[in-house]
């Protein structure tokens, strides 16, 4: 979707967030928040479990209220209670069954009205438990998000016996007419829009009667990391989903575990970060880098590696330090394409052409990701070009001017990172960070201070 809608007016940046620039090479170490995927994961398998569970060091933004409201909405009790993480509380989960056990009412939940707001994993995750309820649940969006591919999942639902009325849209807002239970079964499903479509049936599937056979169909199957994570949640939950072949997944009818959940630093989330390090020709080091993740950012090292960093591991904190240059590369990034704002920007300082393919899907993200990131980039001076499945990004000087989030909160940061290294460069809604991490402002700020912010 590209055309009018992406297209960046000229302006003299008199408006919006005017993006730091920094005064020289950065030396900086911090933590960043919990991560969204792996929150918002816990709380659904939480919210379905045979006990209470404690989600430890759990992200805080608006991605993870929007689910943390919907499962109150539909009867389950999430508590805050003190914990060790500076971004916030723990939270206790109290499922309304408890029961242990499978089929009808097993789950307690109840009918409710959702608002997913902007959160892809809240829309197709609830959708996943809806059917649980004794009652209709109604799913809703902003405004924003009801474009958002959901027709997959719709399709899924209704193969494993949920009554969904879509009234025809095959997308939000819809509703599921709960009866208590799900009856399950063989499903094939074309997840290659989203792997959230599969995770969201992988993570329900424990509290259907016959519990899931899924089979994906597609071409491709993006973000296969994240599937990955789904199926980890669930096996430290006592639920061990059988894999006979790459695309195919069997999940038994045993209810999740109630457990103490720690969730891993957004690693993400911290691609900004570790890439302000190269745009600067400084250091920057993140605590809490897991030994072991199933999260895509966890492919940084290599890639910043590839891109002429120096990257080493120490003590569990990953440090990126600038090499002699950024490198153009070739890269396929369909396991993580959440990354591809921040090596656009990146690669916009590159002395060589950077293509990035595998990555069409995130057109159906918050905005279409490649047509922002193009539109931004020639607003500013830069070069780049939209490909089918990807986008190519052709280094030039750029200048100042206004860098558009379009509702999209990697966007947004990608706008800050352009901004460390181009005078005048004002991001249009740095709000929109709060999605997955509402602290971005005052974390940049640190950094460039050269803090410690652990």
């Amino acid at each position: 979707m590209s055309g009018e809608r992406y297209s960046v007016p000229a302006s003299s940046g008199q408006s919006g967030w005017l993006a730091p620039r920094s005064a020289g090479a950065l030396a900086a170490r911090l933590a960043v928040p919990g991560s969204k995927s792996l929150t918002n994961r816990e709380l659904i398998l939480a919210a379905i479990a045979d006990a209470p569970s404690t989600i430890q060091a759990p992200l805080h933004s608006d991605d993870s209220v929007r689910m943390v409201a919907a499962l109150t909405a539909l009867g389950v009790q999430i508590d805050p209670v003190e914990g060790d993480s500076p971004f916030g509380p723990d939270l206790v989960v109290t499922p309304p069954g408890g029961s242990g056990s499978v089929g009808a009412s097993s789950s307690g939940l109840h009918g409710a009205t959702v608002d997913c707001g902007q959160a892809g994993t809240v829309m197709r995750f609830i959708a996943g438990i809806a059917g649980l309820a004794d009652g209709d649940v109604t799913l809703t969006a902003h405004e924003s998000a009801l474009h958002r591919p959901m027709g997959a999942m719709i399709t899924a639902l209704r193969d494993v016996g949920v009554d969904v009325d879509d009234e025809g849209r095959w997308a939000l807002p819809f509703q599921v007419r709960g009866r208590g239970h799900i009856r399950g079964g063989e499903v094939v499903i074309d997840a290659s829009a989203s792997s959230q479509f599969v995770s969201g049936m992988l993570l329900a599937a424990p509290r259907f009667d016959t519990g899931l056979h899924l089979i994906h169909s597609g071409s491709r199957l993006p973000s296969l990391p994240h599937i990955d994570m789904t199926i980890e949640c669930l096996a430290h939950r006592g639920v061990h989903v059988e894999r006979p072949s790459p695309r195919e997944w069997i999940v038994p009818p045993q209810p999740p575990r109630g457990k103490t959940v720690a969730i891993e630093p957004d690693l993400s989330n911290a691609a900004p970060f570790l890439a302000a390090a190269m745009v600067t020709g400084g250091t920057v080091t993140i605590t809490g880098w897991p030994a072991h993740s199933t999260q895509p950012g966890v492919m940084l090292a290599t890639i910043l590696h590839d891109m002429g960093a120096r990257v080493t591991r120490r003590g569990g904190a990953l440090t990126v330090a600038a090499g002699r240059g950024i490198r153009g590369i070739e890269i396929d990034l369909s396991a993580a394409s959440e990354l591809t704002p921040t090596i656009v920007g990146l690669a916009a300082f590159a002395a060589e052409p950077t293509t990035i393919t595998g990555v069409g899907h995130i057109r159906g993200h918050e905005t279409d990701r490649i047509a922002a990131l193009v539109g931004n980039l020639r607003a500013l001076g830069g070069g780049a070009e939209e490909l089918e499945d990807g986008i190519r990004v052709l280094p030039q000087p750029l200048h100042g001017g206004v860098w558009r989030a379009f509702h999209d909160h990697r966007i947004a940061t990608t706008g800050a990172l352009i901004g460390l290294a181009v005078e005048g460069v004002f991001v249009d809604d740095i709000g929109t960070t709060a999605k997955t991490m509402p602290q971005f402002p005052d974390l940049w700020a640190t950094m460039l201070e050269g803090n410690d912010a652990e």
